[in-house]
């Protein structure tokens, strides 16, 4: 197997210029053409998408309430068994959407403390959990202020909670709204031979990224080609729940948020998009809507690639015109 890239000959250039990691694969999907390439791997592996998970659970989410199954204020104890508990019952899915529920980035209940130095020391995956030991690590977990701070945990919940609704589990859910070729592994043994084993920046080989909890956080694995027709029905706008792409709320200064989707003003356009990383690999999806144009990053390897999504992403939509021209 070639170690270069391979594919579209325009995108070949434009990633031997930019994109070290590998193995990777990128696709570009814009008005008249939709281009492919790949790195020392080929079109049928999978590669963990990480936090662009949750970009897909705020899908579920929007097409979840269109369909009349939840609202912006139904809470987590309808939908968990979430009895005694304490406070996180009362959490409304709209707040977990927009990561402004008060929850911490992860449940003090999983002891992150031990799991993280066992992920830097040996590389393991701190996250493989079955859901019922997740609402287990909730209990009696105090909400902080109402503002805006990131959370795994609030999107792992948000995604049972919307698949509780729908009289599903989360991979199931998944697979009728957005299609069968997104996977959840929930233990090393799922794997297939297609999915790649990652490693980190340094080459050191880490462990998968699993688990049922997880899923809806971080725990989706696809293929460069799933990925490029979910990024097309995005920017065509058939993707179900494709509201959650508008903003909402703000999340930072001039950075609004929809359902888990980051809008900002980059060199002029107006972006929306969500990256991702796990211990072994890297992701960025992003899309200019204005000028139909939009960019999937992977890597099997963790070491960013939002530097070089946006700046691949400027290069395919810098032909069309900026909005109000």
């Amino acid at each position: 197997m070639t170690t270069g890239w391979a594919g579209d000959a325009h995108l070949v250039r434009a990633m031997d210029r930019t994109v070290r990691s590998k193995p990777a694969a990128v696709a570009v999907v814009a008005p008249e053409r939709e281009l492919t390439a790949t790195a020392a791997t080929d079109p049928h592996a999978t590669f963990e998408i990480g936090s662009i998970s949750k970009a897909l659970t705020g899908l579920l989410y929007r097409d979840s309430v269109e369909r009349g199954l939840v609202s912006a204020t139904t809470e987590l104890r309808e939908l968990l068994p979430l009895e005694g508990h304490g406070d996180v019952g009362s959490v409304s899915l709209g707040a977990l959407a927009t990561h402004r529920s008060g929850l911490p980035g992860l449940p003090p209940g999983m002891h992150p403390i031990r799991r993280t130095l066992g992920f830097w020391i040996r590389g393991e995956n701190p996250y493989g959990d079955p859901l019922a030991a997740l609402l287990d690590q909730t209990r009696g977990l105090r909400l902080g202020p109402p503002g805006p701070r990131y959370s795994n945990l609030g999107f792992q919940l948000l995604g049972h909670a919307v698949a509780a609704a729908a009289g599903s589990s989360y991979e199931r859910l998944l697979h009728d709204v957005l299609g069968p070729e997104f996977s959840t592994p929930a233990r090393v043994e799922d794997l297939e031979p297609e999915d790649l084993r990652g490693s980190d920046r340094f080459g050191r080989p880490m462990h998968p990224w699993v688990g049922e909890a997880i899923a809806p956080a971080g725990g989706i694995r696809a293929t460069i080609g799933t990925m490029r027709g979910f990024l097309h029905s995005v920017l065509d706008g058939t993707v179900p729940g494709v509201s959650a792409l508008d903003p909402v709320a703000d999340f930072t200064p001039r950075v609004g948020i929809g359902a888990g989707w980051i809008t900002l003003e980059h060199r002029g356009r107006r972006i929306t998009w969500h990256n991702g990383r796990t211990g072994g690999f890297s992701s960025w999806i992003g899309v200019d809507r204005d000028a139909g144009t939009g960019v999937v990053m992977l890597a099997a390897v963790s070491r960013s690639v939002d530097r070089q999504g946006f700046r691949l992403l400027e290069e395919f939509a810098s032909g069309a015109p900026s909005p109000g021209r």
